[in-house]
């Protein structure tokens, strides 16, 4: 094990191994942030304690898996957990906008396109010719955004 490189910049590179077919790669720039818009605007949708909903309309189940996601992250790079809180922030503002205008609730909008985006990613395994990363180590559902948002901050 190379023990020059960071612990985030190893998972990154390992993440990269299985995305290099460059259609798969496409696939992924829409369909991770479709997913993670999707699986917060599931727990968005669940139902919390009326103490909670009552203190802050932010305070739901989303808020708290992108809190402790975030802890994650931090453990791996501040930089890019700064950047995932920002993605974060606007899917959260998005979600609100969906939820106050869709002709659908929140969860059936979130539910098809989490759905569709999966399908997406598999698609683009399949032309990869390799198993998503996830299969091999859960972590790696976090990584994938973490992956997208490097190459925004090497630009």
């Amino acid at each position: 094990m190379d023990t020059t490189i960071s612990p985030v910049q190893r998972l990154l590179n390992e993440y990269a191994e299985s995305h290099q077919n460059p259609t798969n790669k496409l696939v992924h720039w829409v369909c991770v942030p479709l997913i993670m818009f999707a699986l917060l605007g599931l727990l968005w949708a669940l139902p919390v304690p009326a103490g909670l909903a009552a203190l802050s309309p932010w305070l739901n189940w989303a808020t708290l898996t992108m809190a402790l996601a975030v802890a994650y992250y931090l453990r791996l790079s501040g930089r890019l957990a700064v950047g995932m809180v920002l993605v974060w922030l606007a899917m959260a503002l998005a979600l609100r906008v969906v939820q106050a205008q869709a002709a659908l609730p929140l969860w059936a909008v979130c539910l098809i396109i989490f759905v569709l985006a999966w399908a997406g990613q598999f698609w683009g395994h399949k032309v990869e010719g390799k198993k998503p990363s996830f299969l091999k180590d859960l972590q790696f559902l976090l990584i994938g955004p973490l992956w997208l948002l490097h190459f925004i901050y090497r630009r």
